[in-house]
């Protein structure tokens, strides 16, 4: 069954609810980063991201690592945040941040990227790749490439054994993390053993269901989301390519992707994407978990400071990432 707009619940949760309201109070009335020049967007995100990012668990260690320009690619040198858990099982987890392909980075996703560490027992990569509207498509994705394949042939550059890789992404991070693999199925190149994917965006239609019951929020808008692909890729044509778009991609495209794992937020204008991707891998009789919050917004991962569903979330998601390393084998510790 097709989902239309009046079936999309408009029902936050309570503490949810009221996580926003203590938002709305403490920040006066809510500045669009959108409207602003890109850097100043982009600091006004990294500001309102500073309250998620607190009381952090503990790591292991952390550190930095920089992947090297990659002329065939068109990559540029790209910083990544490096984060062990304490309790490592094996593996890695290559988390690309999201931000509308213009805003955020490894920082402002830091909680959630331990929290993911934790869950998964995995160690956590997530790069710095360039950003909209400065580096339009395919900057950012080729930054995104070239760190997929850095943990592909060079692990111990990072200083890890070998293990499995997955890959994850939230919101325009999902977009990139999907896009990069069908960029390495083009080339006939090896493909991670699994992604965990966050209300992605996958699609430049805004006329979904869920962009017509939640174009103007709560949270993300239609609005937003139009002036996100303008700096991404401006070209109405050219979202038609499944590098941008990823729901564009052709039914051999997407049988040859590895296990995915998708979760949505239940009060989101992406909402309709996940459930349109889920659809597509269904037809073509494949059994990619999708799973729905509901009465959250989007971006809720990023709130695990307050929001208990949140956390849960999370939980779930380590369950699908230990899951999935072991589909081709059992983990192996490094």
């Amino acid at each position: 069954m097709r989902e239309r707009p009046e079936d999309l619940s408009t029902d936050l949760l309570p503490d949810m609810a009221e996580l926003m309201q203590r938002v709305a109070e403490e920040d006066g009335p809510p500045i669009d980063p959108t409207l602003l020049p890109a850097a100043e967007g982009r600091a006004a995100a990294a500001k309102g991201n500073l309250r998620w990012n607190i009381d952090l668990p503990v790591m292991a260690e952390i550190g930095e690592y920089r992947i090297p320009a990659n002329p065939d690619l068109g990559s540029a040198e790209c910083r990544t945040r490096v984060l062990i858990p304490r309790e490592r099982t094996a593996g890695i987890l290559l988390f690309v941040h999201g931000g509308g392909f213009a805003f955020c980075s490894p920082e402002t996703h830091e909680r959630c990227a331990r929290l993911l560490a934790i869950e998964t027992g995995m160690a956590v990569v997530v790069p710095d790749y360039r950003l909209a509207p400065e580096h339009p498509y395919p900057a950012g994705l080729m930054d995104v490439v070239a760190s997929l394949r850095a943990l592909q042939s060079e692990p111990s550059s990072f200083g890890f054994g070998p293990g499995p890789l997955l890959v994850s992404g939230d919101s325009a991070g999902a977009n990139l993390a999907l896009a990069a693999m069908i960029h390495e199925h083009r080339l006939g190149r090896a493909l991670p053993q699994g992604a965990l994917l966050f209300y992605g965006v996958y699609s430049a239609d805004h006329t979904s269901p869920s962009h017509v019951r939640f174009a103007d929020g709560p949270g993300l808008t239609t609005a937003k989301m139009r002036r996100y692909w303008d700096w991404y890729v401006s070209s109405d044509e050219a979202r038609h390519d499944p590098l941008i778009c990823p729901l564009e991609a052709s039914d051999s495209e997407l049988r040859a992707l590895p296990p995915l794992w998708l979760q949505a937020a239940g009060i989101d204008p992406l909402l309709s994407d996940t459930l349109a991707l889920g659809r597509r891998l269904r037809d073509l009789g494949r059994d990619d978990p999708v799973s729905v919050v509901p009465g959250v917004v989007h971006g809720f991962l990023q709130m695990t400071v307050s929001l208990q569903a949140a956390r849960e979330a999370l939980v779930a998601a380590g369950a699908a990432a230990r899951k999935l390393a072991k589909i081709n084998g059992e983990m192996t510790n490094d």
